[in-house]
């Protein structure tokens, strides 16, 4: 323990869990898709990669840490990467193992179907013939991130592939850094899994898997690592006491490795697990004090004499500026009574919020100021470091600064809307009700539309084209006027319905030609809402979000989407389905404020929105989508406060859909998440028709709806849009027979899994065609 020289108190060092790895200009994402199309080669897809790592090394050792975080870089997923470093990967693809590992990564993430098989001299990519669907992909907790869920057998085999981890630590150490290197931990790994096969308990693998951890902290403690960071982010879960059990042996196990290791937890408090501190053998802990302070206490007083205690003080989900008095205050406090070294870093990794955000002119130039991604963040942690250590007067300037920004943010009239808050108050008890009942609404909404059974629609976007990029990005430069820009996105929604009724599609939509982003395009026409212009976080792969700032009251001073849905509708005499996005989700995607409780801002969002919904029914639109694949992610890590979550965020939704007549339909969206376990809240929401994600689990997860007997129409998706494969008709019918057998047929719809704005045309109506010809089999062999 070392001393600072002015007050006998522990130093402080810095680090982080993690780094936005796509790059401060998407360099990732538009290699990756180069790439994928054979413009570059594996080679020079390796350099990209090589280029922003050190890069974003560089500026972690600018910035005064101690260490730089080796690990947390991946081309498609950190899970993904672990399915490789670990040899598992499922035997379902085939692989021989000549196969290079990026072709083998990229097969897992993507899937691949005969018809792309391709040999490219370049990428030295030659697939195999069959049809391989990609992994599962699911939400990382509760973040928007999507993690490839790893497939696990009763026979499964592990064995260390750790060359890529282990190259890149010699990168870092090459250019004179001092390593920490990351992994994910062995019990979160097999919890995040999914179990194939035979029934068994994936737990029963950790006997298999600790050796192949055993190697690679052995391998790296012969490269002179000193220390390792373990995410163990499943003890922020309420875990099954067997799970609990096995940490103790798993990580007495992991000791004997010999090197130091530093187990990071996040997202959500420990609570009944902080018990566990006192009885694991690792050198330190990593405790989130953004989303867990309250576990700071008891932490201090379990560990012992020489552990690391490493505080997660500085938001890594959020990019509001830190208040650095309050951050002081509470470390000065943890410093005090430290009986080990004390390291401070953001809450989790950065992977979660953009790479900088203090010169994004785009943003509005108060809200500006009160923002910080993870470039200022790293600053951030460097003032508190100096202050902490003794050197407080060489940043008197910054931590004036830093008081003048939270005051002015606090005390700033941009966020209060006081018709917004009457609104609120004097919301009416029952506008969160129908007018009927399903069972009534249902006969009436069949009068009107009168749809064949497996009725056949979309979630709602058409591809993205190069022309649609293209007209929206001279619009935003000025060089296309509006009127210009509206003929061009009509001659878009025009070709997307001519399409759809030439695939013969039931219910249409417009396509969303006119929309960047489905929270960000109603973020830009929300009051309350500011936009960046490079505020780009990772959502999956080369799949890029940039979340709007939600800093203020919401309203809606304007209709958003009734001129262009009553385009489309005048263009066919087939149902036109409206498409919005939900309150929670616009909140859940958005960078929410913290200065109101997330009930208040999520009422706001749904009142303004509500005024959409019935704008769209007024102008004849009898089909309204309301997305919500955001309501899982927002639940809380904690079953003890899941009851209160569920009741506001499904109040929410129904007061944003409930001011309707009874013969208009209203649809809800989710997708990428479990929802077997809040099925009661999914219900209570009372969408008329439900469509969800279950491709990837092969209707699996359309087993616990019909357990639940879940009342409403639904439609599970019949296959991956995030995937290049095309699956065959018979592949889609029978799914549908699966869905038919838990869910009465006379209440599926059929669907793909989620938009399509990121497929091309060709896969697009490949796969909707065979949607099509699904829908038709079903409905002749149930006549």
């Amino acid at each position: 323990m070392t001393a600072c020289p002015s007050s006998g108190a522990v130093m402080i060092r810095t680090h982080i869990l993690g780094f936005p790895r796509i790059g401060e200009n998407r360099e990732l994402k538009f290699a990756l898709e180069k790439f994928w199309q054979g413009a570059i080669s594996a080679e020079q897809l390796e350099h990209i990669g090589y280029e922003l790592r050190i890069r974003h090394w560089a500026l972690q050792r600018v910035h005064g840490l101690d260490f730089v975080t080796v690990g947390d870089f991946a081309f498609y997923d950190q899970v993904a990467n672990h399915i490789q470093l670990f040899g598992c990967e499922p035997q379902r693809f085939g692989f021989s193992g000549a196969e290079p590992d990026l072709q083998r990564y990229f097969t897992m993430a993507r899937g691949v179907t005969s018809q792309h098989a391709h040999d490219d001299a370049r990428n030295t990519c030659t697939m195999d013939t069959r049809d391989s669907a990609a992994l599962e992909m699911t939400k990382w907790f509760d973040t928007n991130y999507h993690y490839l869920v790893p497939e696990l057998h009763a026979d499964t085999q592990f064995r260390l592939v750790a060359q890529r981890l282990l190259n890149e630590v010699k990168e870092a150490q090459a250019l004179g850094y001092p390593v920490k290197a990351v992994l994910l931990g062995p019990l979160s790994l097999l919890w995040l899994s999914k179990e194939k096969g035979l029934p068994f308990s994936r737990l029963s693998l950790l006997t298999r898997l600790l050796p192949v951890y055993q190697q690679i902290l052995q391998e790296l403690k012969k490269l002179d690592v000193q220390w390792v960071q373990i995410d163990e982010p499943i003890l922020g879960l309420d875990l099954p006491a067997p799970w609990l059990d096995a940490f103790t042996p798993a990580y007495r196990a992991l000791k004997t490795a010999g090197i130091n290791t530093l187990l990071a937890t996040y997202f959500s408090p420990l609570h009944n697990n902080t018990a566990l501190i006192a009885k694991l053998d690792v050198a330190g802990w990593h405790i989130d004090a953004v989303r867990a302070a309250e576990d700071l206490p008891a932490v201090l007083k379990l560990l012992q004499a020489g552990q690391v205690l490493s505080v997660g003080i500085i938001d890594g989900r959020n990019i509001w500026r830190c208040d650095l008095d309050l951050a002081l205050t509470s470390l000065r406090a943890v410093q005090a009574q430290c009986r080990g070294q004390l390291w401070i870093a953001p809450s989790c990794s950065l992977l979660h919020v953009p790479y900088a955000l203090a010169n994004d002119l785009t943003v509005d130039t108060q809200v500006r100021a009160w923002l910080a991604g993870a470039k200022e963040k790293l600053a951030e942690l460097k003032l508190l470091k100096l202050v902490l250590n003794g050197a407080a007067q060489s940043v008197v300037a910054d931590l004036f600064a830093n008081r003048a920004v939270i005051a002015a943010r606090r005390s700033s009239i941009r966020t209060r809307d006081s018709l917004s808050v009457q609104r609120l108050l004097k919301l009416a008890p029952h506008a969160d009700q129908r007018r009927s009942v399903f069972s009534t609404r249902r006969v009436k909404q069949h009068q009107r539309f009168d749809l064949p059974p497996f009725p056949t629609t979309t979630i709602g976007s058409f591809p993205q084209t190069q022309k649609i990029r293209q007209a929206r990005a001279a619009y935003k430069r000025c060089e296309l006027d509006a009127d210009g820009y509206r003929r061009a996105m009509e001659k878009e929604i025009a070709y997307t319905v001519h399409r759809q009724e030439t695939l013969g599609i039931d219910v249409l939509v417009h396509g969303e030609a006119e929309r960047n982003d489905m929270v960000e395009y109603f973020g830009e026409q929300l009051s309350g809402f500011t936009l960046t212009g490079n505020g780009w976080v990772q959502s999956y792969g080369s799949r890029c979000v940039k979340p709007p700032v939600l800093f203020g009251d919401v309203t809606r001073p304007q209709p958003i989407t009734v001129a262009w849905t009553s385009y489309a509708q005048s263009l066919t005499q087939r149902p036109m389905k409206g498409m919005l996005t939900g309150p929670v989700t616009l909140m859940q995607w958005s960078f929410v404020r913290d200065d109101q409780p997330r009930t208040a801002t999520a009422l706001q969002i749904a009142l303004a929105m509500r005024d959409e919904v019935t704008d769209l029914e007024q102008a004849g639109i009898g089909i309204i989508q309301i997305d919500e694949p955001a309501l899982r992610e927002g639940l809380p890590l904690r079953r003890a406060h899941w009851d209160t979550y569920l009741k506001w965020a499904a109040h929410a939704f129904r007061v944003c859909a409930s001011g309707v007549q009874d013969d208009t339909q209203i649809h809800t969206h989710m997708c990428y998440a479990e929802f077997n376990d809040i099925l009661p809240a999914i219900a209570a929401m009372d969408a008329d028709v439900l469509t969800i994600e279950t491709c990837r689990s092969d209707m699996a997860l359309l087993d616990g709806f019909g357990k639940f007997n879940y009342p409403n129409d639904i439609g599970p998706g019949v296959y991956d849009i995030h995937s290049p494969r095309v699956p065959g008709i018979a592949d889609m019918v029978r799914l549908l027979q699966r869905a038919a057998a838990v869910v009465p047929p006379e209440r599926l719809w059929v669907n793909p899994d989620c938009g399509l704005k990121t497929r091309s045309w060709k896969e697009t109506e490949a796969a909707l065609r065979n949607m099509v010809e699904a829908a038709r089999t079903l409905r002749t062999r149930s006549t």
